[in-house]
């Protein structure tokens, strides 16, 4: 082999003709994206954050399918593209299925826990969710409230964001926009 073979030819079948049947990628595909979304659908909520379980294993699994068609451990890209595309497929179908069908939603997105109920604790659902009373009163302080008697309820989301109702409705609040460094004052 030549030096100008080494660097200009290319095998155009082991590029885009799939080594492995579409079959087998579907299902290989199929079940590594279902095995890690059980794993992650039961995972305590703090551990996910705010990004959905759907989005976290299409970023994870688009990754890795994307780095090895592009690495070659696949011998073709279609390789890469077939288990791609499944990835896709089911992520778009359990989220149709979850907008289509009220319990599968359940399924998809546990229901809201409930952390603090009339300004009480509810410590089997904080150790459920491995949040310590210390935490709590963090995550409590950045929603402005200062004492655990204000608060009326208290859920973990299904995200990992804690939502707060307290019992006396602010008036005029200072609220720090996201997007922004500014400060946002309500006239």
């Amino acid at each position: 082999m030549t030096m100008m073979d080494l660097v200009f030819k290319i095998n155009w079948y082991k590029v885009f003709v799939p080594s492995t049947s579409i079959a087998e990628l579907f299902v290989r595909g199929t079940l590594v994206y279902l095995m890690l979304f059980a794993i992650l659908r039961f995972l305590p909520n703090r551990q996910i954050g705010t990004v959905g379980i759907s989005d976290l294993l299409v970023v994870v699994l688009f990754a890795e399918a994307a780095q090895n068609a592009m690495a070659s451990n696949y011998t073709a890209v279609s390789d890469g593209v077939i288990l791609v595309s499944t990835i896709i497929f089911w992520s778009y179908t359990l989220n149709w299925l979850g907008f289509k069908f009220r319990w599968f939603q359940r399924f998809l997105n546990p229901p809201p826990t409930p952390l603090v109920v009339n300004g009480k604790m509810m410590r089997q659902n904080l150790e459920q969710q491995l949040i310590t009373q210390d935490e709590l009163m963090s995550m409590l302080r950045k929603q402005g409230v200062q004492k655990m008697s204000e608060v009326k309820l208290a859920f973990m989301e299904s995200d990992g964001n804690i939502s707060v109702i307290t019992n006396s409705p602010k008036s005029t609040t200072s609220k720090v926009l996201k997007d922004e460094s500014e400060t946002y004052v309500p006239e």
